[in-house]
């Protein structure tokens, strides 16, 4: 991972380092996910790269099962997160996902999002009341969380994107990993993304993302919607699986 300069002289923020290093340069045997090692993942994520959508859409179902499931942080989440970020501008990711004509690059997106949203303010928080300590530095919460602003400016560039679904994904990923402190200045701007979704947007959980975000930052809201009390896990979750059938 390279720290280059500015022509200042001030320190850059790292890059998200390229997908080929995360996938060469990570001992995936080491890390810990919901069923075992990371051995498996290596070709799992190779297949993301495939040309057939419904190769790529199982691919990210069975990445959900090994460092998602039970809406749970692992050691291979951060690396495996580093990786779709990384493929968010190959050409891989605009293949058209089966029965909808919408890019991978949209579910690769909201994939992101879901694994943001379990390490998300919200969640941890609540955790935390349950669990002293669940945040201290090192722990694998705390290092997947301290990776957002990297993964913001994977996310970033789609913010603006000609196609509704990835501009939508961009949008709520970003939204949930500038709660890092260092992305404070990225908020004014995120606000007017945030408005956009509340007045676009049929998603409810979406909207509950976009809301909540300008609620936090002292941004005015519009008048409160009717949501349910919701879960723990109630949020812009999608492993993928829905990809592979037809909207009926």
């Amino acid at each position: 991972m390279n720290h280059s300069r500015s022509d200042a002289g001030a320190p850059r923020k790292p890059d998200l380092p390229p997908y080929q290093v995360v996938l060469a340069e990570t001992d995936w045997d080491s890390l810990q996910t919901a069923f075992g090692n990371g051995e498996g993942l290596p070709k799992i994520l190779a297949r993301l790269l495939e040309p057939d959508p419904k190769v790529q859409v199982t691919a990210l179902s069975e990445l959900s099962d090994l460092v998602g499931h039970q809406n749970t942080i692992y050691e291979a989440t951060a690396p495996v997160a580093m990786y779709i970020a990384g493929i968010l501008t190959h050409p891989a990711a605009m293949t058209l996902r089966p029965y909808r004509n919408v890019p991978i690059r949209a579910t690769l997106l909201n994939w992101l999002v879901s694994t943001a949203y379990d390490a998300s303010d919200e969640i941890v928080g609540r955790t935390e009341q349950y669990f002293p300590g669940f945040l201290t530095p090192g722990t694998i919460v705390a290092a997947f969380r301290d990776l957002r602003p990297m993964l913001y400016r994977a996310v970033a560039p789609f913010l603006r994107d000609s196609h509704e679904d990835v501009r939508e994904a961009a949008v709520i990923a970003a939204l949930i990993f500038a709660e890092h402190p260092a992305l404070a200045e990225h908020r004014d701007h995120l606000a007017v993304h945030a408005r956009a979704i509340l007045d676009t947007s049929s998603d409810d959980p979406n909207r509950r993302v976009a809301r909540k975000a300008l609620d936090a930052w002292g941004h005015d809201v519009p008048d409160p919607e009717p949501f349910r009390e919701e879960p723990w896990d109630w949020g812009p979750h999608s492993d993928g699986r829905g990809d592979l059938e037809p909207p009926f």
